[in-house]
């Protein structure tokens, strides 16, 4: 059976990755967090004082950007874990101290310019599932299958101050609620392939769905995809 690509765009908090990783563990696919990749940049930024409060030295971040080694492991529970420069990061890029400074570091064209790449290599034999904020927009615009992923502010906030809560770190809603509302705006407003729903992407806004309606959904427009792009003779 012929492989394809699947790009997952959308905004912050809405179990992009989640979902991403579910459906590629189900196909035996290839699984690319690119958030966690802008998350790892962010965090060097911030550990190499190139931050003061939110406010980012770019040229700084520029000129070292080749220091910035990304890559992916597996714990021993057999969960992606990002790497930055040979150290596992997951948590680390996960808090808020990142989160907040993420966007960013995201709209920098430099930044996109060199991750962008590296992921158009990643999906050069197709069988990949990727998610992030400009996958079908801009690093895999000829995906065959494109998916566009929303719900509500309020229901975003409240499950990423469950995720903190469960992790066992302080959170606040209100800054969370926050913190998504300008991550959103920021998002869609950059320069640089800002969030955008691309033209053939599909909808979905799991506001109210339980995870197991909405893999269904998934695999549903995957087989959907399959069938089109391999024809019965």
């Amino acid at each position: 059976m012929n492989k394809i690509i699947i790009a997952i765009d959308g905004h912050s908090s809405c179990g992009k990755s989640t979902m991403a990783k579910q459906l590629a563990q189900q196909l035996n696919y290839i699984y690319v967090d690119t958030g966690a990749m802008y998350r790892c940049v962010t965090l060097y930024a911030i550990n190499n004082g190139m931050f003061s409060g939110k406010s980012l030295d770019s040229d700084a971040l520029e000129q070292r950007i080749g220091e910035v080694k990304i890559s992916f492991t597996r714990d021993e529970a057999g969960q992606l874990c990002a790497m930055l420069n040979g150290k596992n990061v997951e948590k680390e890029i996960r808090g808020m101290s990142v989160s907040e400074r993420v966007s960013m570091v995201a709209k920098q064209p430099f930044v996109r310019k060199m991750l962008v790449e590296q992921q158009q290599r990643m999906g050069q034999d197709k069988g990949i599932v990727m998610d992030g904020r400009d996958i079908g927009t801009t690093v895999f615009p000829d995906a065959e299958l494109k998916i566009f992923v929303t719900a509500s502010a309020e229901v975003r906030a409240e499950r990423r101050y469950k995720e903190l809560l469960d992790k066992g770190e302080n959170a606040n809603y209100e800054d969370i609620l926050a913190n998504v509302k300008e991550r959103d705006y920021m998002d869609s407003h950059r320069a640089v392939s800002p969030l955008r729903m691309a033209d053939d992407a599909v909808l979905l806004d799991n506001s109210y769905m339980t995870i197991e309606e909405q893999n269904q959904w998934l695999l549903a427009k995957v087989n959907e995809t399959l069938s089109k792009d391999c024809p019965d003779d």
